[in-house]
């Protein structure tokens, strides 16, 4: 029931909707590529990126000082149909800008 709950908890969001959405998108992206493409102060970035990886939804691969946060993968069903229906919903997505890290 826990795992459910923290699970609603992180899609009861629209900022953590649009981090989905653009991850879905865009596939590993660094913390200031995020950053720069949503326009983000790193603190309120960093602490909807633990809560989205908290929920099950995220993994995050350090590579030396660059943290790459991507959609996890394997997903179980309802996750994978909560990322599925993301896709329907009608948002504007900014353009992704590359400016750091192993881009």
């Amino acid at each position: 029931m826990e795992d459910f709950l923290q699970t609603i908890g992180a899609l009861n969001d629209e900022t953590r909707v649009l981090i989905l959405r653009f991850l879905d998108e865009h596939g590993a992206l660094c913390v200031c590529d995020l950053q720069n493409s949503l326009g983000m102060i790193q603190s309120r970035l960093s602490r909807h990126l633990k809560i989205l990886k908290e929920a099950g939804f995220l993994r995050v691969e350090r590579k030396g000082t660059w943290a790459y946060y991507s959609i996890r993968s394997p997903l179980d069903r309802f996750r994978l149909q909560a990322i599925d229906e993301i896709k329907y919903l009608d948002i504007k997505l900014p353009p992704l800008k590359k400016e750091c890290g192993l881009n």
